[in-house]
């Protein structure tokens, strides 16, 4: 699958392509990312002894404990830097998950399983189709948690380059889905159970809604209607803003162009039918009776070591078609082509895995430092006191929960913080906990894009390299920095719309309580 690395010349007109190339000249002009997080890292590390020197402090809304900064240029802070720094790295989470989902796709691609089936595929799928179906999967695919945003954008780029067209399209177009419209679903997804139990902590602690039970699917209507919407937007995004800046791209062969050889449809035959038997064992592991079910309250909890296992599930997805494949289609011979396609792999992760490490380092220290959640709750607070009410106020906290998520990008950590404030603030307004829920949820998706401390930026900027060396921070921003804006002003129309109409959000649950 070689490609040339310089693409026509790509059209440079207009106000936005310009503010965008400028956005990317200026991005670019940094250093590179991996010595950006350095100084990120340095910068926290001077920031928690200023304002640990100043005394700052809050008050963390959930238990009332004090939050202060942690000083890291202290004894304890320095040695502690020393000694984690190995732990940091290890432990960084997307880190091991991309690494093992890599070496299925390797065997995958290497064995040229994904090859011929995108081969097969581009003569099927209708031109005008291919971004919306991508974005739409992108949307989607956040079902299958971390695995969504590894497998799909290089998958997307293959895919885009197959037909003729920038690679990088495919990276934006999947990327926008999968991160942008992280939330939007057609499927109940881990990340509902996940912050329904902080929202009914709220709710608890609060004491305003005596017996209230929040619903894990009082999202649900909300975010399946945002789904289609969100494909509209990010396909015409795609079409209309992305593509333009970034031109035709010529492949240095004509392989796409031909059809699969007698040898490969077989070998893509087989690994049909092993790719369905290998679904087949996913649902056994995930029935009753299989030992990827567990115990809980709901479908969603009962699944939860199912989608815990989401990436060696990935892993296997990927490794099984493309040992059947290799050895039916003949380009695997013996157990040394496996570890050699593997291996390969392996290689054109060492950019990233360098990025991992310094990212690693900066993401640990920060929270160390306590200084994202004493920025969180200071914002939260200075919102509260502002007293807005009613649209004003949600599309005010939709802004909000999409700047913090500049700082803080796991969902999960911001709502902790955040919703012992807002439920009960929104509570005494009128609204339920399930819409307060649902207002956050669109400010925490719209950003991740955007952000240089979205965990899985590194993995991305990795994948744009791949096809534009020279690509750095600023090329990413700007080319994802249109679907952000778009996503967010469509998104919040749609959260307006659900709000003014009274319609529900989920079953039985609307934004406002009843009354």
């Amino acid at each position: 699958m070689s490609q040339t690395r310089t693409p026509s010349a790509a059209p440079r007109a207009g106000a936005l392509s310009h503010a965008l190339d400028l956005i990317e000249r200026l991005g670019n002009a940094l250093p590179n990312p991996a010595t950006m997080f350095v100084i990120f890292a340095a910068l926290v590390a001077i920031a928690s002894a200023v304002t640990a020197g100043l005394g700052v402090s809050v008050t963390h809304p959930r238990d009332g404990s004090l939050i202060t900064p942690v000083n890291l240029l202290t004894m304890d802070g320095v040695r502690r830097m020393f000694t984690e720094a190995a732990k940091n790295f290890t432990g960084f989470a997307p880190l091991g998950t991309v690494l093992v989902a890599m070496i299925g796709i390797g065997v995958a691609e290497g064995s040229g399983l994904i090859g011929a089936a995108l081969r097969g595929l581009v003569t099927r799928v209708p031109a005008s189709l291919l971004t919306a179906t991508v974005v739409f999967a992108g949307i989607n695919a956040n079902l299958a948690a971390d695995a969504g945003i590894i497998v799909l954008p290089p998958l997307a780029a293959v895919m885009y380059a197959a037909v003729g067209r920038h690679p990088l399209i495919g990276i934006a177009a999947a990327f926008a889905g999968v991160a942008g419209g992280f939330s939007a679903n057609l499927l109940p997804s881990p990340l509902d159970v996940l912050l329904i139990g902080l929202t009914q902590e709220a709710v608890n602690a609060s004491r305003l809604l005596p017996g209230y039970q929040a619903q894990v699917l009082g999202n649900y209507w909300f975010l399946i209607a945002a789904t289609p919407l969100l494909t509209v937007a990010g396909t015409w995004v795609t079409e209309k803003i992305v593509a333009p800046r970034l031109g035709p791209w010529k492949r240095e062969d004509d392989a796409t162009a031909s059809g699969v050889t007698p040898a490969e449809r077989n070998g893509l035959v087989a690994a049909g039918a092993s790719m369905l038997l290998t679904a087949a064992a996913f649902a056994w592991l995930a029935s009753p009776w299989g030992p990827l079910r567990g115990d809980g309250d709901n479908l969603l909890a009962q699944l939860k070591p199912f989608f815990d296992s989401m990436i060696t599930l990935v892993f296997l997805f990927f490794l099984v078609p493309g040992l059947v494949y290799g050895f039916v289609a003949g380009t695997i011979k013996n157990d040394h082509d496996i570890v050699r396609m593997a291996s390969d792999s392996m290689a054109s992760m060492a950019s990233y895995i360098v990025l991992a490490f310094t990212a690693a380092q900066f993401v640990s220290w920060f929270a160390w430092s306590n200084l994202g959640a004493i920025v969180a709750i200071s914002g939260a607070d200075g919102l509260k006191a502002l007293g807005f009410q009613g649209a004003p106020l949600l599309a005010l906290f939709v802004l909000f929960a999409a700047t913090i998520n500049l700082l803080i990008s796991s969902a999960s950590a911001k709502w902790a913080i955040l919703a012992p404030v807002f439920v009960p603030m929104f509570t005494l307004l009128g609204f339920t906990p399930e819409g307060t829920q649902a207002v956050y949820r669109v400010g925490d998706s719209c950003t991740n894009i955007i952000t240089p401390l979205f965990l899985y930026m590194p993995l991305i900027l990795a994948y744009v390299r791949k096809y534009k060396p020279e690509a750095g921070t600023g090329t990413v921003v700007s080319m994802m920095l249109p679907y952000a804006v778009v996503f967010l002003v469509m998104w919040t129309g749609l959260m307006l719309l659900f709000y003014w109409t009274g319609w529900p959000i989920g079953p039985g649950v609307g934004i406002r309580l009843p009354g």
